[in-house]
């Protein structure tokens, strides 16, 4: 590690065998944690190529559990978190808009690092037991089209850096790999970004994937279509900005989506917005999410279309079905 840091430290990169190496090697507990620390705040320091991006995501596919869905067409909604801005789950919440819609969601999620509350957070303050046994899986997918993969379950490989990323608290490249690491390989997705340079990078890994994606990140800052202003939206032939009016919506103001102070305020939000009760701010922003996620399943309807979908799912209780049928035993 000393002769890889030495040649960070002097601005030099990784290639894509050496990234893959290095989180292999971290996998295997290797390095001491001062060593994984300073690797890992060099990327703090400066932003992340292609090839270092692309080696530390084979690295986890290849140690990574995977999840055998049979074919099954599904979807992830899942972001790379770490923008700081503390909203309330609003992926996680989208995703069970989505399955509510009719579609196959397999969620990718984690607890919170740089966040009050993550996907897991919630779902395991909602009942939810995790697993990463595939039939079981499987059987959430069909009696709830939703089943939700809770990372470090799936990723035991990186069991030894989650101490180190909870005592650091601030985003970290592994904020960036939690999208495109899903052990279910999911020919759909719909993935947030806190940068404008992270979005270029996924763009140029999805474009030697076969499957359908929407690349979002709102100007100022979210990872998600936060509907405050204007957001950039990635997709397999098109690149372009997206308004608040495209969604039928005015421009919110960031308190307006704001999720708590704690993971008990988090979990009432939830529960509130999933049970039609939330606010219009609250209802507008999962809607609009969750019309990009389905749009990628068929790209002939326009986003309003897309999002009557949405809408429907949430004001009929089939968002909320979806969740009850997810944590039935």
């Amino acid at each position: 590690m000393k002769r890889i840091l030495n040649s960070l430290f002097d601005h030099q990169k990784l290639s894509v065998e050496q990234a893959r190496e290095v989180l292999i090697k971290i996998s295997k507990e290797e390095y001491n944690p001062a060593e994984v620390a300073s690797f890992i705040t060099v990327y703090l320091m400066r932003g992340i190529s292609l090839e270092e991006l692309k080696g530390f995501r084979d690295a986890l596919i290849e140690l990574a559990i995977p999840l055998d869905v049979r074919g099954q067409s599904v979807i992830d909604l899942c972001g790379t978190g770490g923008d700081g801005k503390n909203t309330f789950n609003i992926s996680t919440l989208a995703s069970f808009v989505v399955a509510g819609a009719g579609y196959k969601v397999v969620k990718h999620g984690n607890y919170g690092v740089s966040s009050v509350s993550g996907s897991s957070n919630v779902l395991e303050s909602l009942g939810y037991s995790f697993t990463n046994d595939n039939d079981t899986l499987l059987r959430e997918l069909d009696r709830s089209n939703i089943c939700f993969c809770h990372a470090p379950l799936f990723h035991p490989a990186l069991k030894g850096v989650g101490p180190i990323r909870r005592q650091l608290r601030v985003k970290t490249f592994f904020n960036m790999l939690g999208p495109l690491v899903n052990p279910a390989r999911p020919n759909h997705q719909l993935v947030g970004v806190f940068n404008l340079k992270i979005a270029k990078l996924y763009k140029y890994l999805f474009e030697n994937d076969a499957h359908d994606y929407a690349i979002v990140h709102s100007l100022d800052g979210y990872d998600e279509v936060s509907l405050t202003g204007k957001t950039l939206v990635l997709k397999p032939e098109e690149e372009r900005l997206m308004y608040p009016h495209e969604f039928d919506a005015r421009v919110l103001k960031q308190e307006e989506i704001f999720g708590g102070d704690t993971i008990e305020e988090a979990v009432s939000l939830f529960k509130d917005i999933i049970q039609n009760k939330g606010t219009e701010a609250q209802e507008k922003v999962v809607l609009a999410n969750a019309a990009l996620a389905i749009q990628t399943f068929d790209r002939t309807k326009d986003i309003l279309t897309c999002q009557d979908e949405a809408r429907e799912a949430l004001k009929t209780g089939a968002a909320f079905q979806a969740l009850n049928n997810l944590l039935k035993n």
